[in-house]
Parts: C-alpha cells; structure tokens; sequence
C-alpha cells in the first residue's frame, strides 16, 4: 500500500478516498510517504479543524476555525504546494446531497491538480455520490498481514509480561483478518482472562467482531461429515480435496482446489455440507449471505463485496461460503435498467476475485436453481446437483437424527422409518422426529415408531408440495451436474438356487 500510495502522490493524483477502519494505521502509511515525497501532511476533523502532523515538532499547528467543511477546503486552497490533507470521517458528509459541499469539493480538487497538493479521504465505509465518483480514486487498505500482526502480538505480551507462547502460528491464525486495533484488542483480553494468549480467545472475539458487519459471520459449529446422510459422491470428492490447502501440496505444485456449487432442492443438506467443509479441511468457514451485499448509495454495493472478500482473503485459507446465490444473479439480465448496473458490477467483481485473487480461499456456493448463474462462475466452479434423499439416503439420515438425540438407531425398522417418510427432505425427516419425539415426552416415554407415522401422516412430503418446481429443477440440472448422491443399489432379481 506505500508503494501505491506513493505512486498516486507523485503522479499528481488529486482525490484519493481510502477504505479503512484503521485511521492511525492510514495515517502512520501516509506520513512514511509524504516523508519520502517530501510533501507536508495536514490532518483534519470536524473537531479539531485542520492541523499539521509532524513529529519534529512539540506544538501542533492548527489551521483557525477550519472545522467546518467548507471552510476547510477553503483553507486547503491555500495551503503550501506539496502538501496531502487527510480527511477523517468525511464521507459522512456525502450521506446526504450536499450541492454547497460537492461543488466546493470539485473546485478544491481542480486547483490541487495544478498546485500539487492531495486530499486523502479516509472512511469505514465507501460513500461516493456520482457527482464526485469520477473526481477521486478508490483505493482498499489491506488487513495487517502476519507480520504486522505479530508486532502487535509481541507488544501486548511485553506490556503484559506475559511471556510469548509456543504456539504463535495458531495465535496468528486466530488473528487473521482482525485490524491491528481488534487484534490488540483480542490479546489484551487474553491476558486478562487466561493470563496467557490463546488461539481459542482470541478466535471467539474474532467471530465476534466479523459478525458486527452485518454482512459476514464465522461459523464455529462443527459439523463431522458422519453427520451427512448419503450425498456419497459429493463427501468423496471433499474427502479427495482436504490435504491440498497445505504447504506439502504447495510445495508437489497443486493450487487451491477449485470451488463447489451445490444446486438443488430445498432441505437436502446443502448447507449442512457446506458447514462439514470447514471441518472436513479443517479451516475457519466464513459464511455471507449474498442478498446483504447490496446497498442504496453508489458504489456501496460493491465497497461490501470488497470488504467481506478482504477479510476472507486476510483469514485465508478459508471455506467461503456464499448462500443463496441465485437471488444475487437474478436480477443480472435486467441490472442495467433496474439498478444502474449495480448486480453487473458486483457480479464482475466477484468473478475478477475469484479468478485473479482467490489462491486459499475454496468456494463454496449454494442455489436452488442454476438459472440465472453465469456462465463464468459456473466455468469456474465444481457444480453437484443435489436431490430429496434416497431410500438408503433416508435410513441413514434417520439413523443420525436417532443418535443425535441420544436413542440407539438398533432399536428402529431404519426401512420402514424411510419408506413412512418417502419423498420427504432431508429438514422434514429431522422435524418429524422432533415431533415424534414430543408426543413421546407428554406420554411420558420412549418414541415408539408409531409416532413418526402419526406425525408423517400429518405432514406433506416436500415431492408433492413442490412437485413442479422439483420436476423442472431435475430437468435443468439433467446433464449439468454430477450427482451429489451415489446410485441407489437395486435388488438382485436373480434367481436363488439352494444348496
């Protein structure tokens, strides 16, 4: 990032916006360059008006009555040459139109590119009208890599005196994708609960604090593959995968391996492989939601695809598990009409990561329908159609659903608990055991198999409530996936000869 910045300031780049919520960590990478540019650094707030940073110095030098925005780009104009004003929390300012402040803001940029000065704006979030969106470059301030990190991790230690644990990695690989300040944060805590640093506290807080955006979360439940029932195929293909996120595969000349798209329908244990991925690899799993990515304002769409991909990227390597994806490509044919190419825009940015920048980072997508998908992610992905479950499928996701609970699968007819629920989804067969398992509980006793056909008698099977949808969805996927699911044995009608 110093080299880009740098390259900016000489080129003669007047606006610059950089996406950070590490104001002194921007701020510390600004001052190393204009030091090397030997341009001045000035610094401004709505508090505290416009100040000079220099470190020679004991007494800051304040512009007067300069806290205003207005007044500030006014006193900007008259600024020495070489000089780069940093703008903290001033995208605020663009939340709602302003025309006083976009023109005075245009006319500030204009006279710098002829007088060779810089604003910088600096904000947690990429608020860009489209009056100004072709006046100031965007830029992305990485996540503090493992090195940086570690300074953090050593400082918290010595003030601490707590002494460096041996497992420094892992406390590094909890950290990963955390600011400095989290970071710090997250150690600091660790020393005071454990008085010691641990990955474990340190991994909490972190999925704490993904989880504040609103648009990422790390799931920590750990879902074993024994607890997929059937979906053979697609479990042997993850199984095949698991060693090739390491150095040793690294080192034999494999890439990451490519991603999944599990399509299919609804309840049939998409999302529960997803989940059992992380711990079939034995990575962290980041899960978005691929409808919280859009935004009102523009450019804050793809600013949050920017964002969570930035912190996979910084956690890498990772399961990144976007969910619901078709209703993010929906609306991709329409996009130019509909939302001022917005869908267009995150869709290409998604594609360009996931092709340019997604080394340690392994997709996994999940649909209903591939309809919609583009071409371009599905080129780049592994797609496995994913079907209501089997017969044999059926008795073992009961046999699950049985253990789980803390009951003997032995003491059930697993056939005929699977013929009862034929054509239900995997989802239903676990909400039919729950329910069974409640009439059981008010009659003071063990579920008997009774109660399932009681229950199943009252519930319709998700083949007939969406029997269209899944008859069409079979057709699209026909020839365009490779089954998730193994091919139910057929019995033998060979003929029996005794002996």
């Amino acid at each position: 990032m110093k080299d880009k910045l740098s390259n900016y300031v000489r080129a003669g780049y007047s606006g610059l916006y950089i996406v950070s919520h590490e104001e002194l960590r921007v701020e510390k990478e600004l001052k190393a360059v204009t030091d090397a540019t030997k341009f001045s650094l000035w610094a401004w707030s709505v508090t505290s008006g416009i100040q000079k940073i220099d470190d020679t110095v004991k007494e800051i030098q304040t512009i007067a009555d300069s806290q205003d925005p207005f007044a500030m780009l006014t006193a900007f104009e008259g600024l020495e040459e070489k000089s780069v004003l940093l703008l903290r929390d001033f995208h605020m300012w663009f939340a709602e139109p302003n025309p006083i402040i976009f023109r005075k803001l245009k006319d500030s940029l204009m006279l710098a590119k002829a007088h060779n000065r810089v604003i910088v704006i600096i904000g947690c979030l990429l608020k860009l009208p489209p009056e100004l969106e072709k006046e100031i470059t965007v830029l992305e301030f990485s996540l503090p890599d493992r090195t940086q990190l570690r300074e953090v991790l050593e400082s918290v230690a010595d003030s601490g005196s707590v002494k460096l644990p041996k497992n420094v990695e892992l406390i590094l690989d909890a950290a990963s994708g955390l600011t400095t300040t989290e970071a710090e944060n997250a150690f600091a805590l660790a020393v005071v609960e454990a008085k010691d640093i641990t990955p474990e506290i340190v991994q909490r807080e972190k999925a704490l604090t993904v989880r504040k955006n609103g648009l990422l979360e790390i799931v920590s439940n750990k879902v074993g593959v024994d607890q997929i029932g059937g979906l053979e195929n697609l479990k042997r293909d993850l199984l095949e995968k698991r060693n090739l996120f390491t150095q040793e595969a690294r080192d034999y000349g494999l890439p990451s391996p490519r991603g999944v798209l599990a399509v299919g329908q609804a309840g049939s244990g998409k999302s529960l492989t997803a989940t059992a991925t992380a711990s079939i690899f034995n990575i962290p799993l980041l899960r978005l939601e691929a409808g919280k990515l859009f935004g009102s304002l523009v450019g804050q769409s793809e600013g949050n695809w920017r964002a969570a991909f930035a912190t996979a990227k910084a956690i890498a390597p990772c399961v990144f598990w976007i969910d619901e994806v078709d209703g993010l490509f929906s609306g991709a044919e329409s996009s130019g009409q509909t939302d001022g190419g917005t869908t267009n825009r995150v869709i290409k940015a998604i594609l360009q990561d996931m092709q340019m920048n997604g080394e340690g980072i392994f997709f996994f997508f999940t649909a209903n329908d591939i309809d919609g998908l583009p071409d371009p992610l599905i080129d780049r992905l592994d797609v496995w159609s994913v079907d209501l479950p089997n017969a044999t499928e059926r008795e073992a996701i009961w046999k699950i659903h049985i253990e789980k609970r803390g009951r003997k699968s032995k003491g059930y007819d697993l056939a005929d608990l699977s013929k009862i629920t034929d054509g239900f989804s995997g989802r239903q067969i676990e909400q039919v055991w729950l329910k069974a398992m409640t009439l059981s509980f008010n009659a003071k006793r063990e579920p008997k198999e009774s109660d399932v056909l009681e229950v199943a008698k009252r519930v319709v099977a998700t083949s007939i409530t969406m029997k269209e949808a899944i008859e069409k969805r079979r057709a699209r996927l026909q020839n365009r996936a490779t089954p998730a699911s193994a091919p139910e044995a057929k019995a033998s009608t060979a003929r029996k000869i005794a002996k």
